[in-house]
């Protein structure tokens, strides 16, 4: 009986579709680039609903996908986007997710949508992007309690007749109600550009620095010698380099040492066992400095292990800690952290910290070798990660050794080769990313189980 109502509804959606063809060629309307393109309901508003159809299935775009997903989630209902950035950024405090979509002349849109209904958002209007081969990077900056989705590109910009320059252009949007601020300024070299807050930070990978309002859009300027080096350290005017900001300033780190201008320095809020004067930060969010530091001297460790803190942006304090292997070779590009939407856990590459219970955990094999790589983090604390992969990115790809740590005791536990990973969670709603044979970006929302 159910294969017979399944064929029947789609003969019957196969006779609708034919009559909007005819309804099309006897002078209907056609969509237009507003009309609900990108995997979304027109009529409704709402992002297409997930059904039951195999990743493999979906080739045609016909059918919509269910993926294997941790047994956390139900594939059962949920939403789907189709084509969205490579980018998205989330706003957790309402709700909402931000990707970008192509439109037509090379332009982009931004659009939102509320993650626990599926329902879309506002949109923004079709926007020109400097470099025309990439989408824009998308990001999410907090100031005086108002949240921003930011995109940015950078490129020339000319007419063909005059010589071109290179420029980095940013567009701002209220994350409430979608009102756009843009901002374009002269930059030379390809920029760093972070949103730790309160404002956008852009800087040359170095010392000099520019600062973007995200309220009013006014751009301030900062150079290397109105960072302020901290007093008696000999390292921070070697290799400094800007790494972002925090609610008391701008946070720049030397050879050795970091420090917040006009405000705290690392040397003086050192975790225990810490040699004071080696701190280095590898990652800057919101609230939080994730750092590393060679043990103490006198350590019996100090020749195989290195101690690892995450510290309160504002005050500098050390809220919690872990010694882990040093590795043979230092890597270029340490990874990037991830907190969970409340704030309470904080996962970077195979290191877990539980911030609420002062907390840190080293996810290592008995000889150093680092085991699992974390890449999403929920505030149930339960983090999703793989085995023997490089980075958070090859974590959340398809055919690798998924995993889940929770951090009620620190254990891992293996799940099915062919489970998908969440890229975040938030409002209950698991985010699933998934590419197509047409190589299409989808994102498809599920939610807890139960």
């Amino acid at each position: 009986m159910r294969q017979r109502i399944v064929r029947l509804a789609l003969v019957g959606g196969v006779v609708f579709l034919a009559l909007l063809l005819l309804l099309a060629t006897c002078g209907g309307g056609g969509a237009t680039e507003d009309d609900g393109g990108g995997g979304t309901d027109a009529r409704t508003g709402a992002a297409s609903p997930a059904a039951s159809a195999s990743p493999s299935d979906t080739g045609s775009g016909d059918t919509r996908t269910v993926l294997n997903v941790p047994p956390q989630y139900s594939t059962r209902t949920g939403w789907e986007i189709v084509g969205a950035s490579p980018d998205i950024a989330f706003s957790h405090a309402t709700g909402r997710l931000a990707y970008l979509e192509r439109a037509a002349d090379d332009r982009y849109r931004l659009r939102t949508l509320d993650t626990a209904t599926g329902r879309l958002g506002w949109q923004g209007a079709a926007r020109q992007t400097l470099d025309p081969t990439h989408y824009p990077r998308l990001l999410t900056v907090t100031k005086d309690d108002r949240q921003f989705f930011v995109t940015w590109s950078y490129g020339k910009a000319g007419d063909g007749l005059t010589p071109s320059k290179t420029f980095l252009a940013l567009d701002v949007y209220d994350v409430t109600n979608g009102d756009r601020r843009h901002v374009e300024l002269p930059w030379s070299g390809a920029p760093a550009v972070t949103a730790s807050g309160p404002d956008i930070v852009i800087t040359d990978a170095g010392a000099n620095s520019s600062l973007v309002d995200p309220v009013t859009g006014e751009i301030g300027e900062i150079s290397a010698k109105e960072l302020k080096y901290p007093k008696g350290c000999t390292t921070c005017t070697r290799l400094t380099e800007v790494r972002g900001q925090t609610a008391k300033g701008l946070l720049a780190s030397g050879a050795a040492g970091f420090w917040v201008r006009d405000g705290w320095y690392s040397a003086n809020v050192a975790p225990k066992g810490a040699d004071r004067v080696t701190g280095v930060p590898t990652s800057v969010i919101p609230g939080l400095v994730l750092a590393k530091w060679r043990l103490a001297k006198k350590s019996p460790r100090v020749a195989t292990h290195e101690l690892w803190s995450v510290h309160d942006a504002t005050t500098g304090k050390a809220l919690a800690q872990v010694e882990c292997h040093r590795p043979a070779i230092e890597p270029g590009r340490y990874p990037q952290a991830v907190v969970s939407p409340s704030g309470g856990y904080l996962i970077a590459g195979n290191l877990a910290f539980d911030l609420k219970a002062k907390a840190g955990y080293c996810l290592e094999d008995e000889d150093g070798a680092a085991h699992v790589t974390l890449a999403s983090v929920t505030d149930d604390g339960l983090a999703f990660g793989a085995r023997n992969v490089r980075d958070a990115a090859e974590a959340l790809s398809d055919g690798n050794s998924p995993v889940t740590m929770a951090f009620l005791d620190g254990g891992v536990d293996a799940l099915p080769r062919n489970v998908r990973l969440p890229v975040a969670e938030t409002t209950g709603i698991g985010v699933f990313r998934w590419t197509d044979r047409q190589d299409r970006q989808h994102l498809i929302g599920y939610p807890r189980a139960g």
